[in-house]
């Protein structure tokens, strides 16, 4: 259940956002929100960070669906609420950004993600990646601890336990 909350308020979240700053942000005006810290700006990113491969949309396009696949097939196996956490922002992101890459102009598998987030020195993001980096050190987190999705705990090698 916590799973299927976190993946639909994130995935909703992201794409009123990325609705709005279409509607609301001219391409490439800043809007200052915290001083320098923060602000809006307009971006349509065919790649990755940093526009990354930027000639490659159609790969995204492929890694996005892989990985919601492999989130949803990961999710039935669920028994640790942070697990749960992570895998629901996980899916959120990879759904919001692949929903971008499929809806949005130039066309199908190659539509360019809308990003609108901008901090000083770091590329223009949005809610989707947000939601993929904190998935991520969540994940990060979780097998430094050795919990396992299932909730169980990973036993030391070589214990005999």
């Amino acid at each position: 259940m916590l799973f299927a909350v976190v993946a639909a308020v994130a995935y909703a979240l992201d794409q009123v956002t990325k609705a709005l700053a279409v509607a609301l942000l001219a391409p490439g005006e800043v809007v200052p929100l915290v001083g320098d810290l923060l602000g809006l700006r307009l971006v349509r990113n065919p790649g990755a960070a940093f526009s990354f491969a930027s000639g490659a949309t159609w790969v995204f396009t492929l890694i996005a669906a892989v990985v919601v696949v492999a989130v949803l097939r990961t999710a039935r196996r669920l028994g640790s609420r942070t697990w749960a956490l992570a895998l629901g922002l996980l899916l959120a992101g990879a759904a919001g950004n692949l929903t971008d890459r499929l809806l949005r102009a130039p066309g199908v598998a190659r539509g360019h993600v809308v990003d609108f987030l901008e901090l000083p020195n770091w590329p223009i993001f949005n809610i989707a990646d947000t939601a993929i980096c904190t998935a991520a050190a969540l994940v990060v987190l979780l097998a430094v601890r050795g919990v396992d999705v299932d909730g169980t705990r990973a036993r030391a090698e070589g214990s005999g336990a």
